[in-house]
């Protein structure tokens, strides 16, 4: 298992997302990627990803005014 960082602070919706897909489609099954993001929206816009692919959100944290978001690629 891997665990790839990827950095959207002061992206707002919809890239954020667009761009943790991209990240996404280069992963394996099992990996887990951290996003970093401040938009107030990115958890719930997440949340949505997350169903909507099938990963698996792993959780949030509220860090320095911005979120950490953790996803695992689905198999």
């Amino acid at each position: 298992m891997t665990t790839t960082t990827l950095d959207v602070k002061g992206l707002s919706c919809p890239l954020p997302v667009l761009r943790a897909n991209k990240v996404m489609k280069e992963m394996i099954a099992g990996d887990e990627l951290e996003i970093q993001a401040t938009d107030p929206d990115a958890p719930a816009d997440f949340e949505v990803f997350c169903e909507s692919t099938g990963n698996e959100m792993l959780g949030v944290d509220e860090v320095d005014g911005g979120f950490v978001i953790r996803i695992r690629k689905a198999d």
